[in-house]
């Protein structure tokens, strides 16, 4: 599969709506996947547990994430990130950061929602961390296919809209 360009990964990670799943380890060992919401901003992909989250317990006992980033529909864009979880701020900082809770909001609802939904949420404490792509392990792919072209899905394979013959699954 191809990788996604640099300039494909950072407009997917802008994208309003996609979520991510973050994947942490428990102190007995056993994994933790949790969707969440994100935001890339300067280099960075940046999250906010609350406080009474049971992953962010787990970052605070081992900071150690995989990251999974990937969409439904053409082209299929993913990505894994692997690195250890940097702790920007811990809960109490709140109103440090809160414009970029905010942001991190609007990605996810109405902008004119936004400001409602963090004052709704504010009794509910909040950490901010961070992945930095450039010290990460980062693995991106995407459908080799271009992107502008309408596929049509079936049980023989790919066909593209107008072509006579299917293209072999692949």
């Amino acid at each position: 599969m191809p990788k996604l360009r640099d300039e494909e990964r950072d407009e997917f990670l802008t994208k309003p709506g996609v979520l991510m799943r973050i994947a942490c380890v428990r102190d007995n060992g056993s994994p933790l996947v949790t969707p969440i919401w994100f935001i890339f901003h300067d280099g960075a992909i940046y999250f906010t547990p609350r406080e009474r989250s049971e992953w962010f317990a787990c970052l605070k006992s081992d900071p150690r994430v995989c990251l999974c980033i990937d969409e439904d529909a053409l082209p299929y864009r993913k990505l894994v990130i692997e690195d250890k979880a940097e702790l920007v701020h811990d809960v109490g900082h709140d109103d440090v950061w809160r414009d970029l809770y905010r942001q991190i909001a609007m990605r996810y609802v109405p902008t004119n929602e936004a400001e409602a939904y963090v004052n709704n949420t504010i009794d509910q404490p909040r950490a901010l961390y961070r992945v930095a792509l450039r010290s990460a392990s980062v693995k991106t792919w995407r459908m080799p296919i271009p992107v502008k072209t309408k596929r049509v899905y079936g049980n023989h394979g790919i066909m593209q809209r107008g072509a006579s013959k299917a293209m072999p699954p692949g």
